[in-house]
């Protein structure tokens, strides 16, 4: 993988270095890790050994850094995505599933549940999305009550990441007229989950139903009515990281159409040669130092004020979620009818492109929040 478009600091280089490590151990095994719809335990295993899981929790519950840092986060994440969908997942939900916790949770309940996000000992999860709920959050119907000594909680989830594995999850919920989050450990009584629909990237998945789940009431997240800002912060730290994930993913999938290209013959000369590959194949290129430059930018920004910076992140998710499936599809045509080889490491990254184009935001959200804060500052200039 070519050096990255930015200077990045002796601590990221190391990050890096130490992620490229942990692929290089995972690649053996990523064809079968990424069908996996279960933890895959030697992925977890090298995960776990590699000590990477840190860098998603504060050092004052474990972590490595005093807070999640966007950019650390994101190159690994661009190492992880280049070899294994399921090892980027991993590692990712890791500070999706706890970031409200961190930031939101009693110190109690922090010291309790985020060592063991750190080490890979404990899976989180958060539950945002339900059956007729996606983007509109502000729609859902769970409810939340608070008891005094208790929160009651009642609803269903869906499509949520990590349920059927998770040691905890994170729930957004309605409380009066506002929004309310609560840690529910996996089961409590009135607590069901179950495996979610088959995806065409395969992905732990799964519905939740929760009838009358009663946690103590130290179990809230952040203060009554406030979960919209844990969840816009979860996003400002993590939905870069998701635009690492898609340069990584793109950088892998060009790398493989370079392989291909430079070693075979067509009308007698390499395949490379001809202008139609090779300028296909150099776009690509430079789309992918566009996108890899922007995400570096917009995850430096995010460190030092996710919240003021959410439009650079939205973008950087954007452009680099968008180039990953412009530069996998132009892979693919260049490799010819090799690229439509079922379980190819191509026809995988293929399919994982995809969803990246949905999750944490979906292209045209974005672009929707993006215009009217364009809108904003016009009127304001």
């Amino acid at each position: 993988m070519d050096e990255p478009a930015l200077r990045l600091s002796v601590t990221h280089q190391e990050i890096r270095e130490r992620a490229r490590v942990l692929a290089r151990e995972v690649e053996p095994f990523a064809a079968a890790a990424d069908e996996a719809v279960d933890v895959h335990a030697e992925t977890a295993d090298a995960l776990r050994r590699s000590g990477l899981a840190a860098y998603v929790v504060p050092s004052a519950f474990g972590g490595a850094e005093p807070a999640p840092d966007p950019l650390s986060i994101a190159i690994i994440r661009e190492q992880c995505m280049a070899v294994s969908a399921h090892l980027d997942s991993l590692f990712g939900m890791q500070g999706v599933g706890s970031y409200a916790l961190s930031m939101g949770g009693a110190d109690e309940l922090r010291r309790e549940w985020l060592p063991k996000v750190a080490a890979l000992d404990a899976i989180p999860a958060i539950a945002l999305t339900e059956p007729e709920v996606g983007s509109d959050l502000r729609a859902i119907t769970t409810t939340l009550l608070d008891e005094g000594d208790v929160l009651r909680i009642s609803g269903r989830k869906s499509f949520i990441t990590n349920a059927p594995v998770a040691d905890f999850v994170c729930v957004l919920a309605r409380e009066g007229d506002g929004y309310s989050m609560a840690l529910v450990p996996a089961g409590a009584a009135g607590m069901t989950v179950r495996s979610g629909p088959d995806l065409i990237a395969p992905h732990i998945i799964g519905e939740i139903d929760f009838e009358d789940v009663r946690v103590p009431a130290g179990h809230r997240l952040g203060k009554p009515g406030g979960a919209f800002s844990l969840m816009l912060q979860t996003l400002a730290v993590f939905r870069v990281s998701v635009a690492g994930s898609a340069v990584g993913l793109a950088q892998a999938a060009l790398d493989e159409a370079v392989r291909h290209a430079t070693g075979r013959e067509q009308f007698g000369k390499p395949l490379m040669s001809l202008g139609s590959v090779s300028q296909s194949l150099a776009l690509s290129w430079a789309e992918i130092e566009a996108a890899r430059a922007l995400t570096y930018r917009a995850a430096a920004l995010a460190a030092s004020d996710p919240l003021a910076h959410i439009a650079e992140t939205s973008m950087a998710k954007v452009i680099a979620t968008e180039t990953a499936g412009r530069v996998v599809d132009r892979a693919v045509q260049a490799m010819g009818r090799f690229g439509l080889v079922r379980g190819s490491r191509i026809e995988r990254l293929y399919r994982n492109a995809r969803p990246l184009r949905v999750y944490e935001g979906s292209t045209e959200v974005l672009l929707d929040s993006l215009a009217r804060s364009l809108a904003k500052r016009s009127a304001t200039s």
